[in-house]
Order: C-alpha cells, then structure tokens, then sequence
C-alpha cells in the first residue's frame, strides 16, 4: 500500500517523465515479483494509470499485462485488473469533452493498440477461454474488452473468432447468463461480432439466437421495454438482413408469428416515451427486412403469406387507422404495410377490405390518398403513402380496375356524399402544387402499368372543365395542362408538374395503340412535342425534351397506322425534317443520363431527401430501359423494314391470338373436367351412402323373415298344443322330443365310463412299473456313486407324480358330476319311458343339448390325452435313469473307499424311497376308492378286475415286507 500511495504522489507531483519511469517500475514489478500480492498491487495500480496515460501504459505494459493474463488465471482479482488495463489502453469510450483533433488521435490509438494486440491471435483465444470463467470480475471486464476490440478492427477479429474452436458458440452463452449487465453487454458484443459477416450470422442464427433475443423482448415488455429491447432489436437486424439463409430459418421456425404482440399498443396512445418510439421504429424495420423488394420473390413472398396468416398485417393497419401515432411511427408503418402487401394478391385484398373508423367509414386507401394530395401535411409522409399506393397495385390488375373504375362515369357518386379514390387523384393531378400533380401522376401511372384493358377503359373518363363548356377527355386534359407550360402559377418546381404528366401519358400510351391513337388525333400534339424537342433550353428543361421525344417515340413505335396523317412513316419524316434523327436521339438521352434517374432506379421506394429531388419513378426508369432501345431502331428503320416488321407483328399476332384460342379452349376443358371430376366424386359418395343404405335395408329384411319365421313356428306350436289332449305332448314339463336325446347321452355316459375304467386301468399298471423300478433302484444305490444325481430325479419323479394325483382327483371330480348328471337324467328319461313314449318329435332341441354333452365329453378326452402324454415323457425319464444306473455299477470299485460316506446317503435315500411307498399305497387306495365309487354309481365291475386287483395289493405289500427286511 505505501507502494501504491509513492506511486499515485508522483503522478500528481512530479513531471511527465516521473509519471513513465513509475509505469516502468510497475511493469518490472509485474514481471519479476514472486508474490502475487505485490503483481496484483502492481497491476491495479497501472489500471489506476491507464486512462490518463493511455499511451505510456499501452506501451509499456501491454505485453505483462498479457502475460498476467496466461499465467496467473488461478487469481481472479488480478485478471480483473489486467483486462479493465487493457479496456482503457484500447478503448475509446472515456475520451469526453475533448477537442475533435484529440478524439481522431484517440481512435488512431486504439486502433493501433488493437493491431499489437490482435498481432497473436493467440491473445483473442486467451481472451475467449476467459469468458468461459463464471466469475462477475472476470467475465464482465472480457466481455467489454472483446466487445472494443471488434469496434476498433472489427473484420480481423471477427476471423480469428470464427476459425476459434467453439468462439461464436462461447459468445452465445452470455446471451443465458442471469446477471443481467453481463446479457446487455453480451447483445452489444454479438452486435458488433455480427456486423457485416455472413458466416458468423448463420452460426449465431443456428446457436438458437432468434429465440433467446424474443424471449428477452418478451421479458423486458416488447415496444415499452427499455434500451435492452433496442440492442436485441438491432442485433436481429444484423441477423437478417441481406441474410437469405436466416430470413428462411426465421420464418420456419415459426419466429413471425412471435412478432405480432409487439405491435398491440393498445388504445392508450398518449404516452409515447422516446425509448418506445424507437424501438417501434426498429421493429418495424425489422418486418420490413423480411419483405424487402430486395429479397428474392419466393422468400418474401412466404414471409407475406405467414404475416397474413398470423395477423402482423391486421394489426399494423389497426396502428395505420389509429389516432395519437407519432408521425415518424405512423410514416413507417405506412411503408411497412407497404413492403408486406407489394404483389401479393392475398394481402392486397386483405388492404382494399381495411375501412378507417370514421363516420361514415371510408376506406384506408381514400384516406391515405387524401393525405397525399394534402400539401399540408409532412413530405416524408406523402412520399409514405405514395409508396403504399404503388405496392398495393403492384401486379394486381384486380385493385388496378377497381381504382380506373372510380373515375368512370357510371361509377362516381352522383350525390357526392363520399369521395373516391379516382375523384382524389384527378383532384391532386389538376391542382396548383406541384407536388400534388406529381404525386397523383405517378399514383395513376401505377394503375395503368401493365394493364392494357385499364388503359382502354381510361380513354372514357370525361372531365367538366368549367360551367357551360362540353366535357373533355382526361387525356386531353393532361396535354392541355402540358402545353400550358409555367403559363399557371404553380407551388414547388417548376418542372414537376411537366415530368409527372409525361411520365403518366408515356405509361399510358406504350403498349397501347388505341391511346395513341386518341392522343395523335389532336393535331395539337405532334406539333408541341416537336417544337419541344427542337428548342435549346437550359438544363432544367433538357429533361423535359428527353420525355417529349419519348412520347413522340412511343407514339410512333405503337402507331397502328389508323391516322393516315400521323402514319408511321410521315412521323419519322417529321422529325427528321424538324428535328433531325441524330438530335432526336441525343435528346431522348437525356433522361437516363440525369443524375437522378440512376438514383431513381435503385429501390422502389421514393425515398427523396427534398421535394426538389423527385423527379422519376422507379417504375418509370424500367419504361425507358425498356423502350430507348426500341424507339431508336423504330427511327432509323426504313419504310419497308416497317412493312416487314408490320408483316411479322401481323403475323405473331395471329399466332398469338391461335396460342391464346387453344389456351382458352384449354382453360374451358380443364375446367370441364374439374366438374366432371366433382360430379364423379359426388356419385361416388352418393353411391357409397346408398350402398350402406341397402346393405342396412337387407339386414333389417333378413330380421324381420327370421322374426317371421319363428312367430310361424310359435303359431304352429300353439295350434298342435290346442289340438291334443295334453297328455302326449309334455308330461311334468318335460318335452316328448327329448326323450331320445337323454337315451342318447345315456349311452354315450356309458360308453366314456369304460373309458375312464380302461384308464385308470393304465396308470394302475404305469404306478405298478414305477414301484418295481423304484425297488430295483433301491437294491443297487448300495454301490451306486451317482445316487444324488438319481436322488435328484426320485423327487422329479414324485413332483410328476403329485401332479398326475392332482389331475385324477379333478378328474375324479368331474366324473362324480357328469355320474350324477348322468342319475338325473336316467330319472327323468324313466320318468318319460313310463308316462308318455313319443320318440322324435323334438330332435332339434334334443340335439342342441347332446351337442354341450359332447362338448364337455369330448374335453374330458382331451385331458385324458394329454395325461398319456405326461405318462409317457415319464416312462422316458424313468428309462434314462436306469441308464445312468448301468453306467453307475461299473464305477462301483473305484468308488469302494467312500462307501461309508455314501451310506449316510443310502440311509436317506431309503427314507426317501418310503415316502414313496407311501406316496404309491396313497395312490392305490384312492384308486380302490374310485372303483369302489363306480360300484356304488352302478357300473359292474368285474370279478376279474376285482381279484387281479387284489393280488397287486398282495404283491405290494410282500415288496414292502421285502423292503423293509433290506
């Protein structure tokens, strides 16, 4: 610290070399101290130096400072230091109240410090790694170092970020930063980073910036959002425009959509703060960077699309109608309304539908023509809506009809209650401003271009010039206003008013003979245009000369050669005797060569600086390139080239008007087939419905016949019980008709009892083998060395054998239920025998209930096989065992020395072998229980069976005796 105070005393006391030997002293300090606490003093202290001696520090000090950077990143307090150092060596934002000499060798010296510095671009990918650190102290001094560094030499530094392993991607993740200085720094830095470089905009585009940028103008309150919304607002900006691939990648990912909230302002227009006013204007701009004329047609022409559907362009032209807009907001959103309606047939539509709230309402195109032709109010604004008049009849020959419509007779409002589109326009075309004639000029220009049939419907408009004179054409008017020159005393230039009526009769008159020849039957005309051209004038009206001799032009280049007094041929003697041909073409060059055609054909915004400056219209200079080239040859062609080319026009128009019969006829079929088409989709629904209907119909037929047939039946049944005694036909409510079926099932009872009785008599002999096998087991497991293993599959066998016991106790079961089934009905078979003996009367239902008796028989049967099945795998089982035993005897005198361990094993086997047995007596008595069941059920047994069975009891129990002796 008492360092640090000698360091700050000399720099007030002592002279300016005092002040560079303590940045001397401190920089060796920073190099060679071993603590960090004494470079951290040293570094603070060059911080402390380094606005006021901003050259001495940079020299000096740039290079430690570096230094600092890369090797002490451990010590976040000194990395602080180090970069607010190099900020003030570098940036130029302190310099204040200075004078201008001063401020332009400030930025010479930033600039120069930003070269030594970027020299190793090691230095910026230092610089990037340490915005990775979390630490306020550290990231928020890098970010505004970066940030000057691209403000100084903003081309080099953005390539030694873009060629960065994850540069562009580190930068991004300031924009999700919490703290919210270090966001706002972090949008001015991607401002700058993103300043006029492709690259880096498609990869800060696709690192999710277009929603991070929303979310935050959502966040900070869209347009009344403070100055956090205007930098996100210019970043977006720099994302788009002139940026083809992120103005798609904007509108798929459905971001247009997100910008419609920023234009509710609400009915509440009074409070319009500076801040809110700018970011509207930006956000505005923005809309426009996505439909600018510029773009190409498909991109702009879905981005149109997508703001109609979305509702963007309803809600700028609620702002457009609104009261209270400021009018710089209120002159954008008229061009930007503009922008997003130019040649889409949609979104014109949509425009000509918009009615201002008035009383009555008028529609928005009226009322922003009235403010055109309003010298009254602002330039900029009329220039606006100019603009938006020429967009909206950008090629829609729909709008273009409507508007020539207004000015026909049969449509202009004879009470004169309301005022039309084309009542305005002539007004502005005849008035004494000569920005108004202009104006309306081109306004009506626009209705024309392109459209021959509203040229044609034009020539009809008549104009009452004054009380008591007849009616004259409007094209007659407009030339009589041209010949009169700066005769009427007019308001703004005095070559304005002259250049927007020639601009309007020479897109008037091209491609349209009919007006040509309406404009040359006033022998008025010829004779000014030529005198016009003939003239020498100044410079001022040299233009005026090049648009006449661009009328004449026309009028010769489209003459149909109807007025034998202007033919084609009379016209270019005319000039060539009055004119000349060389001075006719030097003067119909003086329109592209004027200053401010060129200017004029750039944007088809008339975006002028003055009145002064409006002179052409961007439609217009397309005119001329369009027919200098033609006018020229047209003069200096002879009468029999015209003759011939009459002839290929002749015949180009015949082919044409073949191609355009074909088309039509074409057009016809197509659409023909599309109603057939129709038609035949519409039979085959009908078709399909009818065919669901008989369908249903047949199935509702089929129900009622079985409905009918079973009443039949029921009928007949009735009839035959009305006709007996009664003493045939039921006895105790038992049908005669079932007495066979109970026979029947009587029998097959029978019959599935001798097959139970042939079954048991099979598993009796199978548990008969089972013992045998189990007792010679047991007289050689003595020897046996593999008697676990046979142990092992003695309880496999028992388990087996539980489980056959469970299945005959369920089939012991169902046999004691299908015997007393079988007693119920033998009683009530007696009971039918004794009372009424009628056979086959009733097959039908006594077949039904044979048919559920064989099915549980049958079932029975099934289960009775597959208990064969078990049988037999045992029987396998049971012959691979005594196969293992075999094998076993031959290793009996190997295994001789563990007999006595084995014997232990023997002895539980043994035990094992009695549970068996018992298990097996278990098995027999349940067997003479069933037999002794099926006498008692009635079914003889034997006397046979009764012995054999007998003498197996007998030989069972010697086996046990012989057992229990081993």
């Amino acid at each position: 610290m008492n360092f640090l105070r000698g360091v700050m005393g000399g720099q007030s006391a002592g002279p300016q070399h005092t002040e560079a030997e303590t940045i001397q002293k401190l920089c060796d300090r920073v190099a060679s101290s071993t603590l960090l606490d004494d470079r951290r003093n040293a570094v603070r202290a060059l911080k402390s130096l380094s606005k006021k001696y901003r050259l001495e520090v940079g020299i000096q000090a740039m290079e430690h400072l570096i230094h600092v950077l890369q090797t002490d990143r451990s010590d976040s307090e000194i990395i602080a230091y180090a970069l607010d150092t190099l900020y003030n060596i570098i940036s130029n934002d302190e310099e204040e109240e200075v004078e201008e000499n001063s401020t332009k060798q400030s930025e010479d010296l930033g600039s120069q410090f930003t070269e030594i510095f970027i020299k190793q671009p090691e230095n910026v990918t230092l610089l990037l790694s340490l915005l990775e650190e979390f630490d306020f102290h550290v990231r928020w001094p890098g970010v505004r170092l970066l940030t000057s560094l691209l403000k100084q030499l903003g081309p080099p530094v953005q390539q030694i970020i873009l060629v960065s392993p994850m540069g562009v991607s580190r930068l991004m993740d300031l924009l999700a930063d919490s703290r919210e200085i270090i966001r706002n720094d972090g949008v001015l830095l991607l401002q700058a980073l993103t300043r006029g470089n492709g690259a880096i905009q498609k990869i800060v585009a696709f690192e999710n910036a277009f929603e991070r940028l929303l979310d935050i103008i959502t966040e900070e309150g869209n347009s009344d959002g403070g100055i956090v919304v205007e930098d996100c607002l210019i970043l977006l900006q720099n994302l788009l425009k002139n940026n083809n691939s992120n103005q798609n990648f904007f509108k798929e990912g459905s971001y247009i959509q997100r910008m419609k909230p920023w234009f509710e302002v609400g009915d509440e227009n009074s409070g319009w703060s500076a801040q809110k006013v700018t970011n509207l204007h930006l956000m505005l701009q923005l809309v426009r960077v996505l439909v600018s004329p510029t773009n190409p047609p498909g991109a702009t022409s879905s981005c149109q699309k997508a703001m109609f559907q979305c509702g963007l362009l309803q809600q700028l032209c609620t702002i457009l109608m609104a009261t209270g807009i400021p009018a710089d907001i209120l002159t954008e959103t008229i061009n930007t309304v503009s922008e997003v309606i130019r040649g889409c047939q949609v979104n014109q539509d949509y425009f000509a539908s918009v009615n201002a709230p008035s009383n009555p309402p008028r529609p928005a195109i009226v009322v922003l023509l009235m403010s055109m032709v309003n010298e009254r109010q602002p330039f900029v604004l009329r220039c606006a809506v100019l603009y938006c008049f020429q967009c909206f009849l950008y090629k829609n020959q729909k709008g273009q009809g409507e508007i020539v419509a207004t000015l026909l007779p049969s449509t202009i409002d004879a009470t004169g209650n309301s005022v039309s589109a084309g009542q305005l326009l002539c007004g502005g075309l005849f008035s004494t401003d000569s920005l108004s004639n202009w104006c309306a000029a081109v306004a009506l220009a626009h209705a024309l271009q392109g459209n021959a049939t509203q040229k044609e419907q034009l020539l009809r408009v008549q104009l009452a010039t004054s009380i008591g004179n007849p009616p004259v054409s409007l094209l007659q008017q407009c030339t009589n206003i041209l010949s009169q020159g700066d005769k009427i005393d007019r308001r703004g230039s005095k070559i304005q008013t002259r250049v927007g009526l020639l601009m309007l009769l020479c897109t008037w008159l091209s491609n349209c003979p009919i007006a040509v020849t309406h404009f040359l039957h006033n022998s008025a005309n010829v004779p000014f245009l030529t005198g016009q051209i003939a003239e020498n004038l100044g410079e001022e009206e040299q233009l005026v000369q090049g648009l006449c001799a661009l009328l004449l032009g026309i009028s010769i280049y489209f003459n149909d050669n109807s007025l034998e007094n202007y033919m084609k041929e009379k016209l270019k003697q005319l000039i060539e005797k009055r004119i000349g041909k060389e001075n006719f073409i030097e003067k119909l060059g003086f329109i592209s060569k004027h200053e401010l055609y060129s200017r004029a054909s750039q944007k088809p915004q008339p975006n002028f600086p003055s009145p002064e400056y409006m002179i052409f219209d961007h439609e217009f200079t397309k005119l001329v390139k369009e027919l200098e080239g033609v006018i020229t040859k047209a003069i200096y062609k002879s009468s029999e080239e015209d003759k011939k080319e009459e002839e290929v026009k002749k015949t180009l128009e015949q082919h044409d008007n073949i191609v355009t019969h074909y088309k039509n006829m074409i057009r016809e079929q197509d659409l023909q087939l599309e109603e057939l088409k129709q038609q035949v989709s519409t039979l085959k629904c009908q078709n399909e419905q009818l065919q669901t209907a008989v369908t249903q119909q047949a199935s509702q037929i089929q129900q009622h016949k079985d409905q009918y047939n079973l009443l039949k039946v029921q009928l007949g049944k009735d009839n035959h019980h009305q006709g007996s005694h009664g003493d045939g036909a039921q006895v105790n409510g038992i049908q005669p008709e079932e007495i066979s079926r109970l026979r029947e099932e009587v029998e097959e009872l029978k019959s599935q009892q001798g097959l139970l009785q042939s079954q048991l008599a099979e598993k009796d002999s199978l548990i008969e083998n089972l013992k045998s096998s189990q007792v010679s087991a047991g007289n050689e497991q003595a020897s046996a060395a593999a008697l676990p293993r046979d142990s092992e599959q003695v309880v496999e066998l028992k388990q087996e054998l539980t489980a056959l016991k469970s299945q005959l106790n369920s089939q012991s079961l169902e046999m004691t239920r299908l015997q007393a089934e079988n007693r119920e009905l033998l009683q009530r078979a007696e009971a039918l025998a004794k009372s009424a003996p009628v056979e086959g009367e009733s097959e039908n239902v006594a077949t039904a209930k044979t048919t559920d008796v064989e099915g549980r028989l049958s079932a029975l049967l099934q289960e009775t096989k597959e208990l064969k099945n078990e049988i037999k795998a045992l029987s396998e089982e049971k012959t691979a065992i005594k196969m293992q035993l075999d094998s076993s005897n031959s290793t009996i005198a190997i295994l001789q020395m563990e007999k006595d361990k084995l014997d232990i094993e023997v002895t539980d086997s043994k035990k094992e072998q009695d549970d068996l047995l018992v298990l097996l007596a278990d098995q027999d008595q349940k067997i003479l229980s069933l037999k002794s069941k099926l006498k008692i059920l009635g079914h003889p047994v034997e006397e046979e069976d009764e012995s054999g069975d007998q003498d197996d009891d007998d030989d069972e129990t010697d086996d046990g005796d012989k057992d229990q002796d081993i």
